[in-house]
């Protein structure tokens, strides 16, 4: 799934490729699902002639602000991937939504698992208000952090993936900053000591900006995996450091990364650096 780095890999990729101050001319959703519960037709309608301002990522959302007041919310979900290309190119059958834009491109929207959403809002903050702090974010305050994370009684693992406490982690990034702070997935965060909860502070950001530098995680060959808008794949997946490398030796230590299950998600770790 993509997580903050690809998310801001494609918003920034987007950004150069001259999206903002487009208009889109048609808009077509060929999965009813993804937009609801607009229909295909509402979509269209609502689309049509509208121009970019602005596009953003907050937390795992893709944000564009539309010239009209409308805000057009894009999760990728697990598959999901968006590439101009011109138009008139031919429509890959999993490409389920199309922008037709100004300038002779199309906008397309590919999802083989069909997961995404698309959301069409005047009140946006009514979604992304609900999420937590921004972990690049200026005010993403070590001391307030390290109070939160302290006061809280779940396991690491399932508390970093969840979205209300902090935006934008996924199972990558989550066991690669807590193999960089030495930190067990299964630790209550309750029992963290506040040198711990600085460590892992500091390791959600490196990590984060690790993978937006490189340009995202490609994990795979399959069509499926993450790719930027030109088609690129991604550079992250070489600086690994533990996720995905189960009887690999640790970087750091030489011993076997383990894989375990925590909170029914696949969870890597080196069994030495982080004792349980």
């Amino acid at each position: 799934m993509p997580e903050l780095p690809e998310v801001e890999t494609v918003v920034r990729e987007l950004r150069a490729d001259g999206l903002i101050g487009r208009s889109i001319t048609r808009a077509q959703a060929f999965w009813k699902p993804m937009i609801a519960p607009l229909t295909p037709a509402a979509f269209a309608a609502q689309l049509k002639g509208r121009r970019v301002q602005a596009i953003q990522r907050r937390a795992k959302y893709i944000v564009i602000t539309l010239a009209n007041g409308n805000t057009l919310l894009i999760h990728l979900r697990m598959t999901g991937q968006l590439n101009l290309v011109r138009k008139g190119a031919p429509r890959d059958p999993h490409q389920h939504i199309v922008l037709c834009l100004d300038d002779g491109r199309d906008l397309r929207y590919r999802d083989t698992r069909k997961f995404g959403r698309w959301i069409l809002t005047r009140a946006p903050d009514t979604i992304l208000g609900r999420l937590g702090p921004e972990p690049l974010s200026e005010h993403f305050d070590r001391k307030v952090f390290i109070s939160q994370l302290r006061s809280r009684r779940r396991q690491l693992k399932p508390l970093l993936l969840d979205q209300t406490f902090l935006a934008g982690l996924g199972n990558i990034y989550a066991d690669e900053a807590l193999w960089d702070a030495r930190l067990h997935p299964g630790r209550v965060a309750s029992t963290l000591s506040a040198m711990e909860a600085r460590r892992l502070h500091g390791a959600i950001r490196r990590v984060l900006r690790r993978g937006i530098q490189n340009k995202g995680t490609t994990l795979g060959s399959g069509k499926s995996n993450f790719k930027r808008p030109g088609g690129n794949r991604g550079q992250n997946q070489a600086g690994l450091k533990v996720f995905r490398r189960t009887g690999v030796p640790c970087l750091r230590c030489g011993k076997s990364i383990r894989r375990m299950i925590i909170s029914q998600r696949a969870t890597h770790i080196c069994p030495n650096c982080q004792p349980a």
